[in-house]
């Protein structure tokens, strides 16, 4: 920000990062209390600062939660500067968590999500939440639309991530992460890199570094922002598909399983989504669920393909006379 004799500038990054904060707490009333996700990144202080900002301007309770997921030296303290950070920008209380982070049949990058987002249902719930704000950027919705072609997963993957969904928003999927870390530059907030963003042996870390940087170099820029647009598009199709699902499943479902004759009268485009619905209801980890496991369990339910399909989360699917049921996978001693 720059001053002009009583005239304040507003840094435009600053700006576009408290715009999308502004909208996102809009519904919000006075006294409701807001979780803001920080690990210490330009992004998340980015976003906490801006919710500060306007959320106090609107008399809200604004939490800062941190969590450590001890993968790295030095996590410990590095969450200890965090907390220290997010009380020095004016949060009204600061919460840190440290969670063990296990495979479970999943890889290291969903392991640790996955035990973060349970901290965060944790603190929320603790707080009494009215929402849970996500630092992802437009850059991370490119990357996951791009991580998403690379698996093959369909319209799912492809609509990214979502701006919404519980009690949980993305404010800042319109806002590019340069911005975020000019928003910082520019309020004289030090940020931290984490070096897994740089490790190419992560998959996102080489999208980010090598993928985007080429398909703007040769196709020219604007990619980012057009594979983020793409993502909003395919969410719109996507969501109203799910809705014929979440009916139908809801129809179809049973204690001894699903009825392998209804199923096969709907429509394909309806009939995965009730097959993806049935496995995750057993048990099946969302973020490792792909289209290859739904293609098999097609396959079993239409009889294309004998015996058992295992599902990640330790989830057997198995045809037994006109139905699809779900068990554990038995564990070999």
């Amino acid at each position: 920000m720059s001053r002009g004799g009583d005239a304040v500038t507003l840094a435009p990054a600053v700006a576009a990062v408290r715009r999308g904060v502004r909208a996102a707490l809009a519904d919000l009333d006075p006294g409701d209390t807001v979780v803001v996700a920080c690990s210490g990144g330009a992004d998340s202080l980015a976003l906490l600062s801006a919710t500060v900002f306007e959320g106090h301007k609107q008399a809200l309770r604004v939490v800062g939660a941190t969590v450590d997921h001890g993968l790295q030296e030095g996590s410990a303290e590095r969450a200890a500067a965090v907390v220290e950070q997010m009380a020095g920008l004016g949060v009204d209380e600061t919460v840190s968590a440290r969670v063990r982070v296990e495979g479970g049949g999943m890889g290291p990058e969903a392991a640790a999500r996955h035990a973060r987002y349970a901290v965060l249902d944790q603190v929320a719930e603790r707080f009494g939440a009215a929402l849970v704000l996500l630092g992802h950027t437009r850059d991370d919705q490119a990357e996951t639309v791009l991580l998403g072609l690379t698996r093959g997963s369909g319209g799912r993957s492809l609509a990214g991530m979502r701006r919404g969904y519980d009690r949980y928003r993305r404010p800042l999927l319109d806002v590019p992460r340069a911005d975020t870390v000019a928003a910082c530059r520019a309020e004289g907030i030090e940020f931290w890199t984490d070096p897994h963003n740089t490790d190419p042996a992560y998959l996102r870390s080489r999208v980010r570094q090598r993928v985007l940087p080429v398909l703007e170099a040769e196709l020219g820029p604007g990619v980012t922002e057009t594979l983020a647009r793409t993502a909003d598009l395919l969410r719109r199709d996507m969501e109203a598909l799910d809705r014929q699902a979440d009916a139908a499943y809801d129809a179809l479902r049973a204690d001894d399983g699903l009825s392998l004759t209804a199923l096969a009268g709907l429509d394909p485009a309806i009939a995965s989504r009730v097959l993806r619905l049935a496995a995750l209801d057993a048990g099946a980890i969302s973020g490792e669920l792909f289209h290859v496991h739904v293609e098999a369990l097609e396959g079993l339910a239409a009889r294309r393909i004998n015996g058992e399909v295992q599902l990640p989360g330790g989830v057997t699917a198995f045809r037994d006379t006109d139905r699809l049921r779900f068990r554990p996978t038995a564990v070999e001693s």
